[in-house]
Parts: C-alpha cells; sequence; structure tokens
C-alpha cells in the first residue's frame, strides 16, 4: 500500500471523508479544498493530522505536470499549517528536486513545525551542506534530532564538526549541550575511534 493510500484508507470514515471524497473529485478546485481541510488527530497516519493527509491527497489528486507549481503556490501563499502540509506531502508527489526550494523556505524560518517537516523524507534532496546546516539550526532551535529523517544514515564528518564546535561554545558559555546533540555528538566521534 502506497502512502498516498494509506492516507486514504486513514481518512476514510473520518467526519470530513465526505468532503474530501468531493474535493478529491473536482482538483479544478484544489486551492479552495486545500485552505478548507480541517485539523483533527489522524489514529490511523501516525505523524499526521487530518487537514494535512486531506491536503497531501488533494496535491497527488493533480495531474503530475501540475503539481510542483500548485505545490510551491498552495506553499507560498498558505498558513504554517497548510505549508506544513505541503512539506509533508512531498515525498508522495512526482516532483524530483523541484521542490526544493520549498525546503530552503521552510528552514529560514522560525517556525520549529516548519523545519522539522523541511526535514522528514524528502530532505534526501537537500545537498550535503544545507543538511548539515538545517540540523544545526534544529538543535539551535529546539526541534528533536528525532524529527530529522535518515539522521543515523546521513550524519557524518562535517555534521560532527559542526555539532562539536556548538558543544564547544555552549560549554564554554556554561550552558548545557542539549542530551540528544550530544547522544548523536557522541555516536559520530565514537565511530571515528
Amino acid at each position: 500500500m502506497t502512502s498516498s493510500e494509506r492516507l486514504r484508507e486513514a481518512l476514510r470514515g473520518t467526519p470530513g471523508w465526505d468532503w474530501l471524497r468531493d474535493a478529491l473529485a473536482r482538483p479544478e478546485t484544489i486551492a479552495r479544498s486545500f485552505s478548507s481541510a480541517g485539523r483533527a488527530p489522524l489514529p490511523g497516519a501516525p505523524g499526521w493530522t487530518a487537514d494535512e493527509a486531506a491536503r497531501a491527497l488533494l496535491l497527488a489528486a493533480l495531474p503530475p505536470d501540475r503539481v510542483a507549481e500548485v505545490a510551491a503556490d498552495l506553499y507560498r501563499y498558505g498558513d504554517a499549517d497548510e505549508k506544513r502540509a505541503v512539506l509533508k506531502a512531498l515525498p508522495l508527489l512526482p516532483v524530483g528536486a523541484r521542490a526544493v526550494p520549498l525546503l530552503h523556505d521552510a528552514i529560514r524560518t522560525n517556525d520549529t513545525r516548519l523545519l522539522a517537516a523541511a526535514l522528514g523524507p524528502y530532505a534526501a534532496h537537500l545537498d550535503p551542506a544545507a543538511w548539515r546546516q538545517a540540523v544545526l539550526k534544529c538543535v539551535f532551535m529546539g526541534v528533536p534530532l528525532a524529527e530529522v529523517h535518515d539522521l543515523d544514515r546521513r550524519a557524518d564528518d562535517g555534521l560532527a564538526a559542526m555539532l562539536a564546535a556548538f558543544a564547544a561554545e555552549r560549554e564554554a558559555a556554561g550552558r548545557p549541550v542539549p542530551g540528544d546533540a550530544a547522544a548523536l555528538l557522541r555516536r559520530l566521534t565514537s565511530e571515528e575511534t
């Protein structure tokens, strides 16, 4: 079962399912439908809310040649919830690396929810330097490193050096290093020896 199918199944039978089914049948109205999606927990799809899942399915219903452009517009003009839904939907969409500018925008914000969403599975499209900077920003902003998709696989000597410099600055200032950052630094430096 694909991720889109899993989201569709999780939404089936929820209070907003009839609305979503009708909206999916009319992809030409995606902008109006996208902003109308309701927010509620989605037990059948951990890590997703009903509005995020509905918005992801609306994007996935678009013709493949329009998805990247529409997703960019919905992100650009959306509120924080809509932007987060676009970011979370990206790995489900046929956009290749064309939506990487959306990740860069989300990483520049001070919205921890957008930063965390930007470092989901679609972050595989970020180059190593941008990815490392985004991970370090998570540490600065208090975003749990557990939110970073493929952290252990992508963490490298460059990230270890950045975390070591961060830890040295914090220790020199008499401030603690966040536990998850310290643990990652220990794992990375123990792998080097």
